[in-house]
């Protein structure tokens, strides 16, 4: 089916053929409720999604009040009746009772009351959290949802750590709520009538003493909490502020560093925190005298109790029996009551927060819901040519960025946008990416205007990279796939039928609670869009895109230093396994077998540490971690039975001894310290006192405590680096012998924390590099380390395994927001990751800003010839770069100033002369 076949949706929205194919995939239902506002109240938010389940909470709770007020009558019928009462045997239903007989059933009786009270409690509870929850979740949806609908515009005046927090921190109490709004507050009411009718049925005296003093209460404590409401919106108000700006201290690390801002930014901070300290002390306050008060209030009652009931108990006008149940009733009453106060507050904290987050996601000029969502037929991609029919844009200030721009080019064209960085040669990658919409114009792909595609559509056929990228905290790989994950396709569990159960409850909670009901852990992956059929030609193509980005080296550095999982990659890991032995034949043949000592469990390796030689293998988390094995128990256990313990702490004693003699007046961070490995800079003072202590007093006397510190030390000895003779060929037998106690005794319990080295198996928990090298690099050999490297990567090229190394390194995981990369690598994964898309329009923001020239032609060069048959348009920094393009733009002011080919514009006279004179 045509992509672009435009038909006419009801308010005149052309649909291109994708209505039935939402309604497919997404349901009608949600997307009708997409795309309405959502109530301005919470009390219509709840009563438009959980109407049915509220009736249902309503009528249950309706059918437990006569189970509650017989559980209220009946001590007194066994006080009076079965423990004072006359006339045995009693009949009931037939049955003959004497009085200890009687006197048991009716306890039976009551405690089968309580557990039928106690069930209903239960049961209300559980569904009114099942519903909260629902809602809950279906009110943040929405809320994403709506926000992935804002203008772009919109992003720049709203503050990250606000959003962040009204989805998140800000709308948990509206979950509780949700469930209590109808059958909570007619519960305690109920409750507290149900126990009001039954005082007065046993004394109406004592039933206006019980209530007398309620009004007033209901009267007060309102009006007082009133102000504390106030003060805990703008508690709220003051928490966002507060949130953001520590969220842009976080992004700002570079900045308050390098200019010395610390100071600063922690007296922005206390004064925030002291406007939020004096906020809460002032809503402590308040809050308890509101329950002083209303504690004094509650205790005058019993009072009145004790007063006129025992005059009616005295003058036999009221039985003691019925003057136990109203105190026993009275009791009662203190819990409803405060449920309903709080339930008051609450419900107004809650229909606050919900009017002010709901508020903030009401933004003029939202994108249509259906934009966002994905076609299910293929994209045909358009012909003919790209097109500005006079596009202006304005911003919200007013301010004219474009100014009547026109220009056109056929698809295939490759077009360089050069000028001043303000002259508005960046807006056209965005417009083309619809990051903005044109105030005034057109634009048009193939004869279509873009405006009426969906964003599905014009994400397909146009890719965008801009000056900076935000990766998301996941591998290089699943960044590179982003741009390929449109709509789920097969399952991606290979054990379907074990996660069907699974699969189908959660696809009924998502529908109860109006979320998409996709299944994220199927596979997503488009192999049509990036032109291969199935996943092993994905490889090959992601493989052959990250050289076209210049990116194939830094991965495989990436990949050495990573881990492959031999059971996903068996394969692979046999084939490294055949470099690790072609590596040891090649450090023989090439005379390069004094630069690695190798690991072999009956020697001591005297380049690798005390502790990985004890350990002889890669550690599995923090169990055996090199700063967590002295104090591990086994660990110190296994030194105990070799005799090793008393020796290395003495090895320690002396060892910092001279690191404290050698570096105790360097500075945190030299380079001494970090070549020797041994402390870090913030250890030094406390070694100082140690050594200090053992120098009074002996090492006898040192606390548990020090022992361990000097333990720790000593396991981090390499011994080519001793300069003391701490490590004789005796201990390194005795270490030895530690090392096969250590495997042989290991507990079942801890056996996954190590993987020992074995020379015939794949270690799975060390990177690739310590694999092949099964070794350690001997320090001290003029560049041994870059000699080992070039002799690993011969070896992998001599076996075809540097794309292996590549594929494993495309599982680096690059930290939040792509930190762990350097900013000319997120561009590279960026255009990598637009590139693997195949869109037919390829628009660059000044995206190679950050590189090299020559890095930057080179991808240029690559770029051109992927896109032979496609078009590129490129904002450049540097007009030099447009070398090469097929037609080049002169934007300044928000015109096109001048437009042709590279070498006329660049001529003495011509209009990029003064751009090339200024670099």
């Amino acid at each position: 089916m045509p992509l672009f076949r435009s038909r006419e949706m009801p308010g005149g929205f052309p649909d291109f053929g994708i209505r039935v194919s939402l309604e497919k995939l997404f349901g009608r239902r949600l997307i009708a409720a997409a795309g309405d506002a959502l109530p301005s109240s919470i009390y219509g938010f709840v009563l438009r999604y959980s109407l049915r389940e509220q009736v249902y909470l309503v009528v249950v709770t309706l059918l437990s009040f006569p189970f509650l007020y017989y559980s209220l009558d009946l001590p007194k019928v066994i006080v009076n009746q079965a423990i004072g009462g006359k006339n045995f045997p009693r009949d009931v239903f037939g049955i003959e009772f004497g009085q200890i007989p009687y006197l048991v059933l009716l306890c039976g009786v009551f405690l089968l009351l309580v557990l039928i009270n106690g069930w209903f409690k239960y049961h209300l509870n559980v569904r009114k959290g099942r519903v909260g929850e629902r809602m809950l979740r279906r009110l943040r949806y929405e809320l994403f949802h709506r926000l992935l609908r804002f203008p772009m515009r919109h992003f720049d005046r709203t503050a990250t750590g606000e959003i962040i927090a009204m989805l998140t921190a800000e709308l948990e109490p509206v979950g509780g709520f949700i469930g209590d709004a109808f059958a909570l507050p007619i519960a305690q009411t109920g409750t507290l009538l149900t126990i009001f009718i039954f005082m007065f049925v046993q004394n109406p005296v004592l039933g206006g003493a019980a209530i007398a003093l309620y009004p007033v209460q209901a009267y007060f404590i309102p009006k007082m909490q009133r102000r504390i409401r106030q003060l805990g919106r703008l508690r709220v108000r003051k928490m966002r502020t507060l949130s953001d700006r520590i969220g842009e201290s976080i992004a700002a690390q570079v900045e308050i560093r390098t200019n010395a801002g610390a100071q600063h930014q922690l007296a922005d901070i206390a004064h925030r925190l002291g406007e939020i300290y004096d906020i809460r002390f002032d809503i402590y306050n308040r809050k308890f005298l509101v329950k002083f008060l209303n504690n004094l209030i509650n205790q005058l009652t019993p009072f009145f109790f004790f007063v006129i009931g025992g005059y009616f108990v005295i003058v036999g006008e009221l039985s003691f029996g019925a003057l136990v149940a109203v105190l026993a009733a009275y009791k009662e009453l203190s819990s409803p009551w405060k449920e309903l106060l709080d339930f008051y507050q609450n419900q107004q904290d809650v229909a606050i927060k919900y009017e002010q987050v709901v508020e903030q996601f009401h933004v003029a000029n939202m994108l249509d819901p259906r934009l966002l969502l994905d076609e299910e037929e293929p994209i045909e991609p358009p012909q003919g040519e790209v097109e500005f029919s006079n596009v202006s844009l304005v911003d919200s200030d007013g301010l004219r960025l474009l100014d009547g721009v026109s220009a056109s080019f056929r698809l295939g064209t490759h077009v360089a946008l050069v000028g001043p960085s303000n002259g508005g040669k960046n807006l056209v990658p965005q417009l083309l990416a619809r990051l903005h919409r044109p105030t005034g114009g057109q634009i048009s792909l193939g004869g279509i205007d873009l405006a009426s595609l969906s964003f599905a559509a014009s994400g397909r056929l146009i890719g965008y990279v801009g000056p900076t990228t935000h990766l998301f905290s996941a591998s290089i790989r699943d960044n590179l796939l982003l741009g390929l994950r449109h709509r789920p396709g097969g399952a991606g569990d290979s054990d379907e039928e074990a996660r069907a159960i699974e699969r189908e409850r959660a696809i009924e909670e998502a529908r109860r609670s109006g979320n998409c009901e996709l299944d994220i852990a199927a596979d997503w992956i488009d192999y049509a869009q990036a032109g291969v059929e199935d996943a092993a030609a994905l490889e090959l193509r992601l493989l052959e895109i990250v050289r076209t980005v210049g990116l194939d080296r830094d991965l495989y550095r990436f990949g050495l230093r990573s881990r492959l999982d031999p059971e996903r990659h068996p394969d692979a890991a046999e084939r490294l396994l055949e470099a690790r032995r072609r590596f040891e034949q090649r450090l023989t043949g090439e005379g390069l077998v004094t630069l690695v000592e190798r690991f072999d469990p009956e020697h001591y390796n005297a380049s690798a540490s005390i502790a990985a030689n004890v350990l002889f293998g890669t550690p599995i988390g923090p169990t055996f971690a090199n700063g967590a094995l002295a104090e591990n128990a086994y660990v110190c256990q296994v030194l105990d039975q070799a005799g090793l313990t008393e020796d290395l702490v003495r090895a320690g004693h002396r060892l910092a001894g001279m690191i404290v003699e050698l570096f105790g007046e360097l500075p945190p961070g030299h380079a001494l310290l970090e070549e020797f490995e041994l402390v870090g800079g913030d250890e030094l003072t406390e070694l100082e006192r140690i050594v200090a202590r053992a120098e009074r007093g002996g090492l006898d006397t040192l606390p548990p405590a020090d022992r361990t510190r000097l333990l720790g030390v000593a396991l981090r000895l390499v011994a080519a680096r001793d300069r003391l003779g701490l490590i004789d060929e005796t201990m390194r037998q005795r270490i030895i012998a530690a090392r096969h106690a250590f495997a042989e005794g290991l507990p079942d319990e801890l056996r996954d924390a190590v993987e020992f080295f074995d020379p015939e198996r794949y270690n799975a928990a060390a990177p690739v590099e310590e694999n092949i090298l099964f070794g350690t690099i001997v320090s001290g050999e003029s560049d041994s380390r870059e000699r080992v490297h070039a002799a690993i990567g011969e070896v992998l090229d001599e076996l075809g395994l540097r794309h292996t190394v590549v594929t494993v390194g495309l599982e680096y995981p690059v930290g939040t927001g792509g930190s762990r990369l350097l900013p000319a690598q997120r561009q590279q994964v960026a255009i990598a990751r637009a590139v693997l898309k195949r869109p037919v329009v390829l628009a660059l923001d000044e995206a190679t800003a950050v590189l090299d020239p020559a890095a930057e032609t080179a991808i240029f060069d690559a770029l051109r010839r992927e896109f032979a048959e496609r078009s590129i348009v490129a904002a450049l920094s540097r007009p030099d770069a447009a070398r090469g393009f097929d037609r080049v733009l002169v934007i300044d002011r928000g015109r096109i100033a001048s437009e042709g080919d590279y070498r006329e514009l660049t001529k003495p006279d011509g209009p990029l002369a003064p751009l090339l004179a200024a670099e």
